[in-house]
């Protein structure tokens, strides 16, 4: 993989990708419709809007290896869903295999699984369970990730990214933290592993606490070197503001948005 390109290099991931990749792929291409910083050695920028076929098709000419980045980061509304994360990702992947992109690595999120209970240990072989509109489209991604491996030959690896951010701020992110350096380290892992047809990778940093298991994925080398435990002490002097639906749940504050049926039947 020596040619990549960056969809929403302008977002707190992409930026963060962006600088950890510089320099070591022969030509890194980034993309987005916000603005981005004038392109340095070895990149190149690239205008597009996803949810214009056309245009993203353009911005993957030439290209080994996708990192699609680009979509609305958190919950919103259907109406806001629909065109970023849902026609952008299914866009991004036929341009894909239209243009011969042999890789493509999708950003996912653990709110694909957000309604499983904080307290269970899940693989990343469990069925979905989104805890909203993000949620969902983050599965519509998977969905399409593994239509286009199996039916059309493309190597897909999706990231079920935690909760980025510089460091964890709250009792939940000791669970699903994932760290700037640890992003970079597992995109990279995933543009650079030997063949692989479909995989599903959780991404979070070494928190001792976290509930996911990459169960087989040995041999893509991710080592997460930042540790969420680094902060605990600090965290729990803090109060505890997470209300009794969200603390349960992987999802957090997610679970409890409009939540109004019995908890417990929730297993």
């Amino acid at each position: 993989m020596h040619r990549i390109l960056i969809t929403g290099a302008a977002g707190k991931i992409g930026n963060t990708v962006r600088e950890g990749l510089r320099g070591r792929y022969a030509s890194l291409r980034l993309s987005d419709i916000a603005p981005l910083d004038p392109a340095r050695d070895g990149e190149e920028i690239v205008r597009a809007d996803l949810t214009d076929l056309t245009a993203v098709e353009a911005a993957m000419r030439g290209i080994d290896c996708v990192v699609h980045l680009g979509a609305l980061p958190g919950e919103d509304t259907w109406d806001k869903i629909l065109p970023n994360n849902v026609v952008g990702t299914w866009n991004v992947f036929e341009a894909a295999r239209r243009q011969g992109v042999r890789r493509v690595v999708y950003a996912s999120s653990h709110h694909a699984v957000g309604f499983y209970r904080r307290a269970r240990v899940i693989d990343q072989n469990v069925v979905p369970r989104p805890d909203g509109i993000y949620g969902v489209s983050k599965v519509f991604g998977e969905a399409v990730g593994r239509l286009f491996a199996d039916k059309h030959g493309l190597s897909v690896a999706c990231l079920r990214i935690g909760a980025f951010r510089d460091q964890p701020t709250d009792r939940r992110l000791l669970y699903v933290w994932l760290s700037p350096r640890d992003a970079v380290h597992l995109v990279q892992c995933c543009i650079d592993a030997p063949d692989y047809h479909f995989i599903t990778v959780y991404g979070v940093s070494d928190n001792a606490r976290s509930r996911y298991r990459n169960v087989g994925l040995e041999f893509l080398g991710y080592h997460p070197q930042d540790k969420a435990e680094d902060y605990a002490a600090d965290i729990s002097r803090t109060p505890d503001t997470e209300d009794a639906i969200s603390r349960q749940f992987h999802g957090g504050m997610y679970t409890e948005m409009g939540f109004d049926g019995d908890i417990a039947r929730i297993e």
